[in-house]
């Protein structure tokens, strides 16, 4: 089965701001985030019959739809696809964050949680839960697509990899990138395109 994991495009939030769970809009730029992942995406699309799963959030929904329209094929969403919960974090901005709480965190971001917030360990769990069962029960169509976020994206890829989850924020995941995970014979093979 070959995953494309796809990042949703730019959003219209302001520079250093901390936003995870939070359903900000997305960019001015828009439509032409959006062609650019279609176009990247056409040999996918053109090729038969997609499967699409998508978080929720607006900035994924969009995109996910936009990506199943021309196949008028219903998009699937998942709350465990959405992105990392930083709880009282949510929408401020990364530099007024008190150290008190931030210095642990980054200090191990995936054993420790935002307060009211998620650890990246817990993330990972949920995002693992869905592709096992996706996996378990793969549709019966050419290709997956799955629209989310970059820290989901990044669990996914270590656990397919067999990397430590402190290192996934080495993996550069750009709005709009597009992560080739083929599974064959129990064994993942991955492949980035960023745009």
């Amino acid at each position: 089965m070959d995953l494309y994991l796809i990042r949703h495009t730019r959003v219209e939030t302001a520079a250093g701001i901390c936003y995870g769970r939070s359903d900000v809009p997305v960019a001015s730029t828009y439509a032409h985030d959006l062609l650019a992942v279609q176009t990247r995406l056409a040999p996918v699309l053109e090729a038969g019959p997609v499967a699409v799963y998508s978080s929720p959030l607006r900035r994924c929904r969009l995109l996910a739809e936009a990506l199943t329209a021309p196949q008028e094929r219903a998009v699937s969403f998942d709350d465990r696809l959405m992105e990392y919960n930083f709880g009282r974090w949510e929408l401020q901005p990364w530099d007024q964050l008190p150290p008190a709480e931030l210095d642990p965190w980054m200090a191990d971001f995936v054993h420790t949680a935002a307060p009211e917030g998620e650890t990246f360990h817990g993330l990972q769990t949920r995002a693992v839960e869905f592709l096992t069962e996706l996996l378990a029960a793969p549709p019966a169509v050419g290709a997956v697509l799955l629209v989310s976020h970059s820290a989901v994206i990044r669990s996914l890829l270590c656990h397919c990899l067999g990397l430590p989850l402190q290192h996934a924020f080495r993996l550069d995941i750009d709005y709009g990138s597009i992560s080739k995970v083929r599974y064959r014979h129990c064994q993942f093979n991955v492949a980035f395109t960023n745009g």
